[in-house]
C-alpha cells in the first residue's frame, strides 16, 4: 500500500515537473517571437503624415508616426495585424512580416468619415451628433464666382441662397432652415478661421482660398455660439500648406456676363398707336425712336486671379496669396474692384507642445454703383428699371445738346443722364489678422488662446447734379453727401481642452471664456446749391451753405460687448454610442438692466448601429446612424446698443424772442426688461451608407420655435412717451424636413458618374404677436408687411391677403370683388374683401448635382430651384395701365389686358414663384507633367451659368428678396441677372 502511494506521488512529480518544463518552453518561444516593426507613413501625395496612428489589432498596443512621418511599434509575433489610421484617411491593415517600410495612405472618400468643424474644434463626420452640412472644395461651384457663397449655393438642404440680381459687387443673402425672426436678425453667424462676423466678412475673403464650408443647423450644434447662433452658422476653413511641400499655384477665370432676358416693352410705332387710342395729344410725341434699355446696359466681364503661395519645415510653415476680383456690370457705369491680401503661417515651439498660428488678411474694395432709389413719385425703384418707364419717342439730347427733359411731365427723370452724370462710388479698406496659440500641458490637457482685430472703414460720396435731370437735384441746384463708417472688433478667447480614452470610453471636455468687443463711429454731411459740378462731392464747402437743414450733419459713436462662458463635453463608449452636452452663458451690453444674461443649453446623442455586433454579418449598410438633439440659442442682431434706453432726438427748431431754438423730443421709449429672443430646437436625423458607400444620404426632421420675438409693438400715448417700443412679446414655428442623397452609379478607376441632390420642406407659422409689457396690452397680430401682404397669427410669414380681380367695367377700370356683398370695397388692412392667397416664403426648394469623370476629363452641372411662394409683380403693375401712356411706356401685354386704370392692388398682379434653374454647368480638363520639373498640373475649364431659366413668371426674374423683412415678395424691378460664360484656369507649380 505504501508502495503503490509512492508510486503515485513520483509519477504525479514527473507530470507536473513536465508542464512546468513545456509552460516555461511556451512562454520563452513566445518571447522569442516578439518583433518590432519600423516604416513611414505618407499621404496620398507622398507628405509624411505626422501623428498617424499604428496600432496592433485587437490590443491596446500602439504608436504614432514623427514629423517624418516614420513609426516605430513592437508587436507579439509576425502574425499580428498593424492597422495605421489617420482622420480623412481610409485605414490601412497590414501584416507584421510586410517587408514594405513606406506605407502611402489613400483618402477616405466617404462623407461619414470626413472631417468636420463644429465650433471651436473638429471631429469625423461619424462622431457628430449635430445637423451639420460640409461642402469640400472639389464640390463646390465654379465660373465667374465673386462671392463665397456662390461657392456652396444648392449644396445643402437646408441652405437658402438667393442672388437677387447681378450688381456688381452685390452679395447673395442666405437663410438656414427659414425665418425665424422679424427684426432680431436671420443672418447666420460667420466664422473663418476662428474669427467671429457677420455677412460681410466673406466679402473679405478670397473663394478661391476657401477649402471647405461647414453650415451648423440644429440648436444642438450651434448652441456652442449661445447668442450668435441662432440663425444657424457658417464655418470657413482657409486653405492652408502642408508640412514639408513646398506649393506655387495659379487660380484664374475670365467671363462675359450678358442680360438673358428683359420685359417687351412698346416700341415707338406701337407705343404711338396706342396712345392715339387712348387721346393722347401729338406733343407728347417727340418723333424719337429711343432704346432707352439698351442705351443703359453692356455686355459685363468679370475676373478672378489668385496667387498662392506657400512652404516650409515640420516645425514652421506659411502660404500666402494676392486676388483680384474685377467686375464690370451690365448697367453702364457699374463696376467694382477687390484687392485682396493674405498670409497665414503656422510655427512649433517645446519640442512641439505649442503650437502658434498666425494670420492676416487686408482687402480693398472700390465700387461705383447705379443709383439704387430714384424715379418719379409714382414710381421709384433702381436706374435700369426707370429706363422701362420711358416713353420710346422721348430723345436722348435736345437741340442744344443737353440731355433732354419735359417740363410737362411731373418730376420727369432721363435715366441715361443719371447714368452718365450722378457720381455714386465708394472704398472699403479692410484689415483684420489673428493668432491663437495651443500648448499641449500634461495627460491630455491642451492650453489654448485665441485673439483677433478686425478693422473696417467705410467711405462713400455721392453727388447728383442738375445735369442729371432729377426733380430734387434741379430745385436744389445739385446735391452732394459723404458717409463715413467705422468698425473696429477685438475677440479673446482663452479654452482648456482635455482628451482622454480609457478602454472603450473617450471623453473630450471643453471650458472656455471668451471677450468680444465691437465698436461702431460715423459721420455724415451733406450739401446743396453748388455753382458747378467739378468738385463733385470731393468739396463740400462749395455749396450754399446758408441752405444747411437739421440733418444735414451728423456723427455716432457706440459699442456692444458680449462676455461668454462655455462648458462642452462629448463622450463615445466604443465607439458607438455618442453624447454631446454644452452650456454657454452670455451677458450682452446691449440689452435692458434686468436681462443682461442668457443660458443657451443643448444636447445631442447618436447611436452608430453599423458598428453593433448584431449588424456584423448584414450586407446592406455599410454606415448607419441615427441622431437626435435639443438646444437653446439667442438672438441679438437687430439690436443696436443703446435700444433699450430712453432716447431724445431734435424735432426742427423754434423761433422765440427774435432767437432759434432748437427742439427735442423723445424719440425711443425706454425697456429694462428687453431681453434675448430665444429659439428652441429639436432634430432627428440619420446618416447612413449603402452598397460598399456608392449610396449615401442624409435625413433630418426638425422644429424649431422663436419665442420673447424681438419687435417693435404699438403701445398708447401716454403713458408712453414715444408710440412704439421694442420688446419681447410674440413666437415663430418652423418645422422641416431635409433630405440628402448621392449615389456612385459608375465607380471604376477612371471613370466616375455621381448623381447628387437635395430637397428642403418648411413650414413657417406665425403663432403670436401679442402679449404685455407693464400692464399695457400689445395687440399687434396682424400687421403690413409689404404689398398687400402681412403677419397674421397662424399664417406664415409674409402672407398675401389680398382683393380678388373680377376684370374691368366698361371704362377700363379694374373691378374686384365684393366678398362681404355690402356693396363697398374695403381695402383697410383687415377687410372682409380680402382673401388670403399664399405667402411670399417658398415652401420647398431643391437642387440637383450630377458629376462625371472620364481619366483627366470632368464635368458637372447644378439645377436649382424653389416653389410654393408668390411674389407681387408691382413692376408689372405699374406698366400695365394704359392711363399711363402719355407720360410713360407699357408693357406690349398691357394692350391685351385692357386694365385702363385701378384704384385697388389685386391678385392681378399675384403670380407663382416657383422656378427651376440650370445655375452651373462646367466642363474642364487636367494636364498631368509627371515628367516636368517645374509643373505639377495644368488645369482648363469652361463654364456656363445661369444657362436655363423654367418658371411661368412673367418678371425678369422669379429669384428675388426672400430675407423675410418687410417687404419681401415685392419685384419693383432689380438689376438684371446676368448670364455668363466662364474660361477658367489653374496652375500648379512644383
Amino acid at each position: 500500500m505504501i508502495l503503490r502511494v509512492m508510486m503515485l506521488l513520483v509519477l504525479f512529480n514527473s507530470q507536473t515537473y513536465a508542464k512546468n518544463k513545456v509552460d516555461e518552453a511556451i512562454q520563452n518561444n513566445s518571447q522569442q517571437e516578439k518583433i518590432t516593426v519600423t516604416g513611414q507613413v505618407l499621404d496620398e501625395n507622398g507628405t509624411p503624415l505626422l501623428g498617424a496612428s499604428v496600432l496592433e489589432k485587437g490590443t491596446n498596443n500602439g504608436a504614432v508616426t514623427d514629423f517624418d512621418g516614420n513609426f516605430s511599434l513592437t508587436v507579439s509575433n509576425d502574425m499580428a495585424i498593424i492597422v495605421i489610421s489617420y482622420m480623412g484617411y481610409k485605414n490601412l491593415e497590414i501584416s507584421a512580416d510586410n517587408n514594405t517600410k513606406v506605407f502611402k495612405l489613400q483618402v477616405d472618400a466617404s462623407v461619414l468619415n470626413e472631417v468636420v468643424i463644429i465650433g471651436y474644434g473638429s471631429a469625423k463626420r461619424k462622431d457628430v451628433t449635430g445637423a451639420v452640412s460640409s461642402v469640400k472644395e472639389e464640390d463646390m461651384n465654379q465660373g465667374a464666382i465673386t462671392s463665397p457663397l456662390q461657392l456652396i449655393s444648392g449644396k445643402a438642404a437646408g441652405l437658402n441662397i438667393n442672388q437677387t440680381g447681378s450688381e456688381p459687387g452685390s452679395s447673395p443673402s442666405v437663410r438656414i432652415r427659414g425665418i425665424s425672426s422679424l427684426i432680431g436678425g436671420n443672418d447666420p453667424l460667420v466664422v473663418i478661421d476662428g474669427i467671429q462676423g457677420n455677412m460681410d466678412l466673406l466679402n473679405q475673403i478670397p473663394p478661391s482660398e476657401i477649402a471647405s464650408v461647414d453650415i451648423l443647423k440644429d440648436a444642438s450644434a450651434t448652441a456652442v455660439y449661445g447668442s450668435r447662433g441662432a440663425a444657424g452658422v457658417i464655418i470657413v476653413s482657409t486653405k492652408k500648406n502642408k508640412a514639408g511641400k513646398t506649393t506655387i499655384q495659379y487660380v484664374g477665370s475670365s467671363s462675359v456676363d450678358f442680360i438673358p432676358k428683359k420685359l417687351a416693352m412698346l416700341n415707338a410705332n406701337q407705343w404711338w398707336e396706342q396712345a392715339q387710342l387712348n387721346g393722347v395729344p401729338a406733343s407728347a410725341n417727340h418723333g424719337s425712336s429711343t432704346d432707352w434699355y439698351g442705351l443703359l446696359t453692356q455686355v459685363g466681364s468679370t475676373q478672378n486671379h489668385t496667387l498662392s503661395f506657400g512652404g516650409g519645415t515640420d516645425k514652421f510653415n506659411y502660404r500666402a496669396s494676392l486676388s483680384a476680383i474685377l467686375q464690370d456690370g451690365v448697367v453702364i457705369n457699374s463696376k467694382n474692384k477687390k484687392y485682396i491680401g493674405r498670409i497665414m503661417a503656422t510655427q512649433k515651439a517645446l519640442d512641439d507642445k505649442l503650437t502658434l498660428t498666425f494670420n492676416l488678411n487686408s482687402g480693398i474694395v472700390e465700387n461705383t454703383g447705379t443709383v439704387q432709389s430714384i424715379g418719379r413719385a409714382s414710381f421709384t425703384s433702381n436706374l435700369i428699371t426707370n429706363a422701362y418707364v420711358m416713353r420710346p419717342t422721348d430723345p436722348v439730347f435736345d437741340t442744344n445738346g443737353s440731355y433732354y427733359n419735359d417740363t410737362n411731365v411731373f418730376q420727369y427723370l432721363n435715366p441715361y443722364a443719371v447714368a452718365n452724370t450722378v457720381v455714386n462710388e465708394g472704398q472699403q479698406d479692410n484689415l483684420f489678422g489673428t493668432l491663437k496659440a495651443d500648448l499641449k500641458v500634461f495627460n491630455g490637457f491642451t492650453l489654448g488662446w485665441f485673439g483677433s482685430w478686425r478693422k473696417t472703414n467705410n467711405t462713400n460720396g455721392y453727388f447728383m447734379p442738375v445735369e442729371s435731370t432729377s426733380a430734387v437735384a434741379i430745385d436744389e441746384n445739385g446735391n452732394a453727401n459723404v458717409v463715413n463708417n467705422k468698425q473696429d472688433e477685438k475677440l479673446m478667447n482663452v479654452s482648456l481642452l482635455y482628451k482622454k480614452a480609457i478602454n472603450d470610453h473617450f471623453v473630450e471636455a471643453l471650458a472656455l471664456y471668451e471677450w468680444q468687443n465691437q465698436t461702431y463711429q460715423g459721420n455724415f454731411a451733406q450739401a446743396r446749391g453748388f455753382i458747378n459740378s467739378i468738385t463733385t462731392y470731393n468739396a463740400l464747402q462749395l455749396g450754399d451753405l446758408s441752405s444747411v437743414r437739421p440733418g444735414d450733419i451728423s456723427s455716432y459713436k457706440n459699442d456692444r460687448t458680449l462676455i461668454s462662458f462655455l462648458g462642452r463635453v462629448n463622450y463615445s463608449y466604443k465607439d458607438r454610442y455618442l453624447f454631446t452636452a454644452s452650456l454657454r452663458r452670455d451677458g450682452a451690453s446691449v440689452f435692458g438692466a434686468n436681462h443682461k444674461w442668457g443660458n443657451f443649453p443643448s444636447a445631442s446623442v447618436a447611436w452608430l448601429i453599423d458598428e453593433e455586433p448584431f449588424m456584423a454579418n448584414q450586407t446592406i449598410f455599410d454606415q448607419l446612424k441615427i441622431r437626435g438633439g435639443y438646444g437653446v440659442t439667442g438672438n441679438q442682431q437687430g439690436l443696436y446698443p443703446q435700444n433699450s434706453l430712453s432716447l431724445v432726438s431734435g424735432s426742427g427748431v423754434t423761433y422765440f424772442g427774435g432767437q432759434q431754438i432748437t427742439n427735442f423730443s423723445v424719440v425711443q421709449n425706454t425697456n429694462a426688461d428687453l431681453r434675448w429672443e430665444t429659439k428652441k430646437q429639436t432634430n432627428i436625423g440619420v446618416d447612413f451608407s449603402l452598397l460598399e458607400n456608392r449610396l449615401r444620404g442624409t435625413v433630418d426632421v426638425y422644429t424649431a420655435t422663436t419665442d420673447n420675438l424681438l419687435f417693435d409693438y404699438t403701445v398708447p400715448q401716454p403713458p408712453y412717451p414715444f408710440n412704439t417700443i421694442k420688446a419681447n412679446v410674440g413666437s415663430i414655428l418652423n418645422e422641416g424636413l431635409e433630405v440628402s442623397l448621392a449615389y456612385d452609379l459608375i465607380d471604376t478607376d477612371d471613370m466616375n458618374l455621381t448623381l447628387a441632390g437635395n430637397a428642403t420642406f418648411i413650414k413657417n407659422e406665425v403663432k403670436n404677436l401679442s402679449g404685455s409689457i407693464n400692464g399695457t396690452p400689445l395687440n399687434t397680430n396682424y400687421v403690413p408687411w409689404g404689398a398687400s401682404s402681412y403677419l397674421i397669427e397662424g399664417e406664415p410669414i409674409g402672407t398675401f391677403n389680398i382683393l380678388h380681380h373680377t376684370g374691368t367695367d366698361n371704362s377700363g377700370a379694374e373691378t374686384v370683388e365684393d366678398v362681404n356683398n355690402d356693396g363697398v370695397i374695403d381695402q383697410g388692412t383687415q377687410s372682409l374683401d380680402r382673401k388670403i392667397q399664399g405667402s411670399a416664403l417658398p415652401t420647398y426648394s431643391y437642387s440637383f448635382n450630377p458629376t462625371f469623370r472620364y481619366k483627366k476629363f470632368d464635368v458637372s452641372m447644378l439645377w436649382r430651384g424653389s416653389g410654393g411662394n408668390k411674389i407681387y409683380n408691382g413692376l408689372r403693375s405699374t406698366l400695365s395701365y394704359l392711363e399711363n401712356i402719355g407720360r410713360s411706356n407699357v408693357l406690349q401685354s398691357a394692350v391685351d389686358l385692357g386694365v385702363r386704370t385701378s384704384q385697388y392692388g389685386s391678385d392681378l398682379w399675384l403670380e407663382d414663384g416657383d422656378f427651376l434653374r440650370l445655375e452651373n454647368l462646367t466642363a474642364g480638363y487636367t494636364f498631368g507633367f509627371e515628367k516636368s520639373k517645374y509643373i505639377e498640373s495644368i488645369r482648363l475649364s469652361m463654364t456656363g451659368n445661369n444657362l436655363i431659366l423654367i418658371t411661368d413668371y412673367s418678371g425678369i426674374d422669379p429669384e428675388l428678396n426672400f430675407t423675410g423683412g418687410n417687404g419681401f415678395g415685392l419685384d419693383n424691378g432689380i438689376y438684371p441677372r446676368t448670364r455668363s460664360f466662364v474660361v477658367g484656369l489653374n496652375v500648379n507649380l512644383k
